[in-house]
């Protein structure tokens, strides 16, 4: 099953700690919540259904934006993967979001998941496209 989430690739963000009465408090940033909220409605939007307890096979292609701000033969080799984007996030917090988003809703939970792989590309439009599957 494939699946799309629009926009520009997140990466799981640190928990945040604060001090509560003196009680350390854990919570997770707007920013990495939201994100994943996207990535449970698209999936869900976009047909994906719960795999079970299977083991699973994950492949994640993150599409960024080509700067407005290059030359017409830097965009050309970003279009054609001669020039592939070395900026954050990085791919094991995109493959994090990706994978913690799906908890309950793809597969019971992610240590189900035996294999996994991520490219980074520059594209027309920033995306996040997502396979999973059943392990063969």
């Amino acid at each position: 099953m494939k699946f799309v989430i629009p926009g520009e690739p997140t990466g799981k963000g640190r928990p945040r700690v604060v001090n509560i009465g003196g009680h350390a408090r854990a919570f997770t940033p707007e920013k990495t919540a939201s994100y994943e909220n996207l990535i449970k409605l698209e999936f869900e939007r976009q047909g994906g259904c719960h795999l079970g307890k299977s083991e699973i096979v994950m492949r994640i292609r993150a599409f960024y934006a080509i700067p407005k701000g290059d030359s017409r033969i830097k965009r050309e080799a970003k279009l054609a993967g001669s020039v592939r984007p070395v900026k954050k996030p990085d791919c094991d917090n995109v493959i994090k979001i990706v994978a913690d988003a799906l908890n309950g809703l793809a597969y019971d939970d992610d240590c189900q998941i035996v294999a996994v792989s991520c490219e980074k590309w520059f594209g027309e439009e920033p995306r996040v496209e997502v396979e999973i599957g059943i392990a063969d």
